[in-house]
Parts: structure tokens; C-alpha cells; sequence
């Protein structure tokens, strides 16, 4: 029993369904910006910290909840226009998998590269979420369109950093789910499976999301683009990101 509530104070932070569905609540009822972003890059390392420091043994039936937590999230990220909460249930599936590579005894130095550099693009999604609610009072998809021709400085960072976010090379998402399809390919088929479809899915709902706020009939209001400093630190990041993308695939593969 001990042991069984270990697994579902773990699977609040590497979520597990149910689970999984507190960070989707506290983080729809967190409004200031800079709690969302720590919500973000300290969620899973909380978890990864729990597992890490009690010993934790994983049962088999572990891995498959895992890959259908994240399976159920993909899927659920198609129907949604919120972009905070469409970025919510985007970390839910990939943080989900995080109980992969725990499963296959991975050092606490891996755990936590993979933890910080899947959550970095979604802080900045959740950064770019606000400029949307600044520029016109919500961030919804459909809402207002022609992005790339009323902003197109930021639709350029929104593009990019969405591209980031769903495991797209030469991000460290990519080299993850990489890594773990060559690792379970001979000796776990069904995860395999799993992780290209959930791959899929997170490719359709990023090309939803940018289709919904990047294309279509621009608006006549003139609205503020995003400013030279601010394009340089999202270049700065995702650059960061690419860079460490590839020193991870040098450990992975």
C-alpha cells in the first residue's frame, strides 16, 4: 500500500490519469503570468525529485496508464482553442512520458535534462500566450486570424517555438521520443506504437493551433508587433534549445 500511494503522489507531477487532471486545474486557475512559468519548469522536476529520492519500484502495469495518459491528452489537444490550456494538456502528454525512461533505470542527470528540456518550449508558449491576451484580450484560436500578415514578427516566434514544443528536430523533445522508440521497438512493440501515434497527434494539433492563429483574414486594427528585444530572446532560447537538442542526441542514441 505504501508503495501504491507513492505511485499516486508521483503521478500528480508525472501525470497519471486521473491524476493528471490537477495540474490542468491549478494551472486554469493560475492567472499571473510568472506563477504559470514556474508552474511549468517545476512541476515535473518535483516529480522526477520524489522518484528519484524514494526508492521507487515501478509495476508493470505502470508504463502502459503512462502511454495512455499521454495518448488520451494528445488526442484531447485536437478539440481545444485555449492556448493556455491547449499548452496544460500538451505538457500533460509529454510529461507523462517521463515514466519511460524512469522505467528503464535512467541516471537523475538524464531524467532532469529530459524534464527541463521539454517544459522550456511550453514556458515559452506560455509567455507568447500572453502577448496574444495583451494584444486582444483572449488567447483563442478562430478568434481573430491573419496572424503572419498583422504581426508577422511574432507569428514567426510563435511558429518556431510551436514547431519546438511538439517534438520537431533538432529539439530536445525529438531526440527523447526518438530514444525511446529505438528503445522499446524490439522489446516493448505496443509503446512503440503508442509513441508514433502521440507523436502524430501532437504534430496535427500544433498545425491546428498554428492554422487557427497564424493564416485566415487579417484584422484592419493596427496592433503592436513583437519588438527586436523580445524576437532576441526567444532566438536566444530556442537556438539554446536546438544546441542541447543535439548534445542529447550524442547520450541517446
Amino acid at each position: 500500500m505504501p508503495e501504491l500511494l507513492n505511485i499516486l503522489l508521483v503521478g500528480i507531477f508525472l501525470p497519471l490519469f486521473p491524476m493528471s487532471m490537477v495540474f490542468n486545474a491549478i494551472l486554469e486557475n493560475v492567472k499571473p503570468n510568472w506563477l504559470r512559468v514556474i508552474l511549468f519548469i517545476l512541476w515535473p522536476l518535483i516529480g522526477l525529485l520524489i522518484v528519484l529520492n524514494s526508492n521507487l519500484v515501478t509495476p508493470d502495469w505502470l508504463l502502459p496508464l503512462a502511454l495512455s495518459t499521454s495518448f488520451l491528452y494528445a488526442i484531447r489537444m485536437l478539440t481545444l482553442r485555449e492556448v493556455n490550456q491547449w499548452t496544460g494538456f500538451l505538457a500533460t502528454s509529454i510529461w507523462s512520458l517521463l515514466w519511460l525512461p524512469i522505467t528503464q533505470g535512467s541516471d537523475a542527470a538524464l531524467l532532469y535534462s529530459f524534464a527541463i528540456g521539454m517544459s522550456v518550449p511550453l514556458v515559452l508558449l506560455v509567455l507568447l500566450a500572453t502577448g496574444l491576451e495583451r494584444r486582444f484580450g483572449a488567447a483563442y484560436t478562430g478568434l481573430y486570424g491573419g496572424l503572419a500578415r498583422t504581426t508577422p514578427r511574432y507569428a514567426g516566434v510563435l511558429v518556431a517555438v510551436v514547431v519546438a514544443a511538439i517534438a520537431t528536430p533538432l529539439f530536445p523533445t525529438f531526440f527523447f521520443m526518438l530514444g525511446m522508440v529505438v528503445e522499446t521497438v524490439s522489446s516493448k512493440p505496443y509503446a512503440t506504437l503508442a509513441l508514433l501515434l502521440i507523436w502524430l497527434f501532437w504534430s496535427w494539433a500544433g498545425t491546428r493551433l498554428i492554422q487557427g492563429l497564424i493564416v485566415g483574414r487579417a484584422s484592419n486594427s493596427k496592433i503592436a508587433d513583437m519588438d527586436i528585444t523580445s524576437i532576441s530572446f526567444y532566438s536566444i532560447v530556442l537556438i539554446a534549445l536546438m544546441v542541447s537538442g543535439i548534445y542529447l542526441a550524442g547520450v541517446i542514441l
